[in-house]
């Protein structure tokens, strides 16, 4: 990628202050009369206080006057496409120190560089095992790998047993604390290690805990950054959506999205030369512990994407319309991967030691794995500013991310801006906020890359189509296990030509009278069938994967996250 001589171990950029009037743990006594006098500004235009940060349509002007996580402004300071250096990584990443792994860190994360990747992050799963030693124990081979690869970023996080959810990928930003926060946070508020006997709401309080005890250690310094995505969200159904927004309100620095498509993919090629199963291991039917709420296509992927996001006007469009902050990722889960020719040490004992010993060579070739090494498959393309621990997690924080399977795209800048201004690099970038007065016209400009060299598989992905999808603002919900956004549909298509280059487009989005936000995403145009929520919705939306034949290769998508255009 030419990142120069940046060193990823020179973290030395310290991160802004939480301003003292923001910090709602400190109480008004102890503050200076100016903050005293700015908290009450802040509080009095509705900017402060139990969800206000959550929204950034409750109040327009929030963004900007709260300095939430992803207000920023028109221009990054980057050198690739729209200002950005887009830094592509995999935050979910399990080694020989998970029960149910067996690599080690160095060999992920040089499969990881070797296609294409600039950021990983090494995600062993929480267990009592692990709390006891598991976080201790992989650190030392993090810090060697960082030292032997200076041109990837090695995050060190775990993946996190959610009180009365799912998974989650849990990182911290590098430095001398790392282990420490992270084994903190394991041993308190891991869901394996609850008690036995402890209520719904009480785990789910004690997942809220979590989340704000991460804020504490960024705000305390202990650590530059502490980031909280949750893993195959819809996979068996446990997820509801009042914990997401819960966790998203909790603390909006922290807890920033769910993965978009889970990881696991090539479980789904189909028997003799694959496993013959679900793409993602998404082969669930609704349990007990599931949401009531949802419908059984929840328990399945649409075109290797999760249900919360492939559904146009489903759960994450629910957010959307309500202002969250919410965005979506995807990754490689690796465990165990396909077509691999090694096995975990022979006299390996991992509860003794927290580890499986090194892999051996087989000679025997692995069909029936379901997952694919670190950027062969997926990969989530993050803006920043720089290339840098720091700059990763802020770009990650700010939404500034498009995501894609098999290498469908090179390259994607996309921006909304007032209509006709065409100064360069203007407008506001994925997951920005735009804030204009009502009636001032707004045109969205796309700039995609065409893929031209060969993906990982040894072809070269053509995309076919690009939608847009928009809804308008409704701002919060009553119901916080509402799971529609009803005003969002796929609004316009562009096709494709097979020999173009790149695609770029200037699409009107009319004269503002109402909050919307908008996305994209594209497509090769292999399988498409009408949303779930119809044809008017979404006419040409994502298949549904059939479980024992679904080719990961056949069906290759994009997705961006939203930008916002608000009024004053």
């Amino acid at each position: 990628m030419g990142h120069g001589h940046h060193h990823p171990h020179d973290h030395d950029e310290a991160s802004a202050d939480v301003a003292p009037a923001l910090d709602l743990s400190i109480p008004d006594s102890e503050l200076s009369p100016s903050d005293v006098s700015r908290r009450g500004f802040l509080r009095g235009a509705g900017l402060l206080g139990a969800g206000a940060a959550a929204s950034v349509l409750a109040t327009p002007a929030a963004a900007a006057a709260a300095g939430l996580p992803h207000s920023h402004g028109p221009a990054g300071g980057g050198t690739r496409q729209g200002g950005f250096q887009w830094l592509a990584g995999d935050h979910h990443i399990h080694t020989q120190y998970s029960s149910d792994a067996q690599y080690r860190v160095i060999d992920q994360a040089k499969h990881g560089r070797a296609y294409g990747l600039d950021w990983v992050v090494i995600t062993d799963h929480g267990s009592v095992a692990h709390a006891k030693i598991g976080v201790e124990k992989v650190n030392p081979d993090i810090r060697a790998t960082r030292e032997e690869l200076r041109d990837l970023l090695t995050f060190q996080g775990l993946e996190w047993n959610i009180p009365a959810a799912e998974h989650a990928t849990v990182f911290v930003h590098p430095g001398k604390n790392e282990v420490e926060v992270l084994k903190q946070f394991e041993n308190a508020y891991d869901g394996a290690l609850q008690p036995t006997n402890a209520t719904e709401a009480q785990l789910e309080a004690t997942a809220i805990a979590g989340i704000k005890f991460l804020g504490e250690q960024v705000r305390k310094r202990k650590v530059e950054g502490a980031l909280f995505l949750a893993n195959h969200p819809a996979r068996r159904g446990i997820d509801s959506p009042h914990e997401i927004r819960n966790w998203r309100d909790a603390d909006p620095s922290v807890a920033i999205g769910f993965e978009g498509a889970p990881g696991h993919q090539a479980a789904g090629i189909k028997a003799p030369n694959g496993r013959g199963g679900a793409r993602g291991y998404y082969d669930n039917n609704p349990s007990a512990a599931s949401f009531a709420g949802y419908p059984l296509e929840t328990y399945r992927t649409w075109g290797g994407f999760d249900w919360m996001t492939a559904t146009v006007g489903g759960l994450w469009d629910s957010l959307l319309a309500e202002g969250r902050a919410w965005w979506i990722t995807v990754n490689s889960d690796s465990h165990v991967n396909y077509l691999d020719q090694s096995d975990r040490g022979p006299g390996s004992d991992f509860n003794a030691n927290g580890k499986y010993n090194d892999p051996v060579y087989t000679g025997v070739v692995n069909t029936g794995a379901g997952d694919f090494w670190p950027g062969f498959y997926g990969r989530t393309s993050v803006g920043a500013t720089s290339f840098s621990y720091k700059a990763v997690m802020d770009g990650l924080r700010a939404g500034r991310v498009w995501v894609d399977h098999g290498r469908l795209i090179k390259g994607l800048d996309a921006r909304v801006r007032v209509a006709g201004d065409r100064r360069s690099a203007t407008g506001t970038p994925l997951g920005g906020v735009l804030h204009v007065k009502r009636g001032t016209a707004t045109e969205l400009t796309l700039d995609i890359d065409l893929q031209n060299v060969p993906n990982w598989r040894q072809f070269i992905p053509v995309l076919k189509r690009v939608d847009v999808i928009a809804g308008s603002g409704t701002g919060p919900v009553a119901d916080k296990d509402s799971f529609k956004a009803p005003d969002t549909k796929v609004v316009k298509s562009f096709e494709v030509s097979p020999t173009a280059k790149s695609l770029k487009v200037t699409y009107s989005l009319g004269r503002l009278d109402k909050p919307f936000y908008l996305r994209l995403r594209g497509t090769d145009g292999n399988r498409t069938q009408p949303g779930l929520m119809g044809p008017a919705v979404d006419p040409y939306g994502p298949g549904l994967d059939v479980i024992g034949d679904a080719d990961p290769w056949g069906d290759l998508w994009f997705y961006t996250n939203p930008i916002w255009v608000l009024p004053k």
